[in-house]
């Protein structure tokens, strides 16, 4: 019961080939691509008005050296975004829910936020390593734990991510699979939990953008320190 529970989070492949690489590539190719026209069609307009409110939501709190992330912070949340819908859907695979692939995305990004602010800003990155006005006996303390806590968030950010996939998906299977082993023995008892599966389902699609969200906010907020 356990291997098949987790075989779900287990990478597709083909012949031995790993498509986990398709997997993550494929949602970028259900966005409509930009025309040259004057009047473009509701679906492109839809497209540039999401576009355009991610990315104001983004920059408000950054000051104007930190719009250069503009394109790299909308377009992880789009990327992001599409992968944990989409795989809310049957017979898929979600990306996010590895962790290798989540800390591939938050490591990078963690670190050159980190590196900008030691270029840009040394002093003031340095200082948030010791709060202003802190006892000399408790320095070398506070040090250490500001320390391990700016190294810990990177993974703080990657297992954030899936452990919230991972855990939706869990409950989704879980509930299916008693709705239909319950079907044919007590309908009405199967009945109720369709009504939470459906729930259960409103739920993971809100838990899909908030996470989604989340991940690229707390990154603007990691910016927003060392610029």
């Amino acid at each position: 019961m356990n291997l098949t529970l987790f075989d779900q989070f287990s990478p597709p492949s083909i012949l031995g080939v790993s498509l986990l690489l398709l997997a993550t590539l494929f949602p970028a190719l259900l966005l409509p691509s930009p025309n040259n026209r004057w009047v473009s069609n509701r679906l492109s307009t839809l497209q540039s008005w999401f576009l355009l409110l991610i990315t104001k939501q983004m920059m408000i709190p950054l000051n104007k050296n930190s719009h250069k992330w503009a394109a790299i912070l909308t377009s992880l949340m789009v990327f992001l975004l599409l992968i944990n819908l989409l795989g809310l859907l049957p017979y898929t695979f979600t990306p996010t829910t590895q962790l290798s692939m989540n800390m591939a995305l938050a490591f990078p990004l963690w670190f050159a936020t980190l590196l900008t602010g030691l270029r840009n800003q040394p002093s003031i990155s340095l200082g948030h390593l010791l709060p202003e006005g802190t006892p000399t006996l408790l320095i070398p303390a506070l040090i250490v734990i500001e320390t391990i806590s700016l190294l810990i968030r990177p993974l703080a950010l990657g297992v954030r991510l899936t452990a919230n996939l991972t855990a939706g998906h869990l409950l989704i299977q879980l509930i299916s699979t008693a709705t239909a082993t319950l079907l044919p023995i007590m309908p009405a008892v199967s009945a109720l939990t369709a009504i939470i599966l459906f729930l259960l389902t409103i739920l993971e699609v809100a838990v899909a953008m908030i996470q989604a969200y989340v991940f690229v906010l707390l990154l603007s907020l990691y910016l927003q320190e060392n610029t």
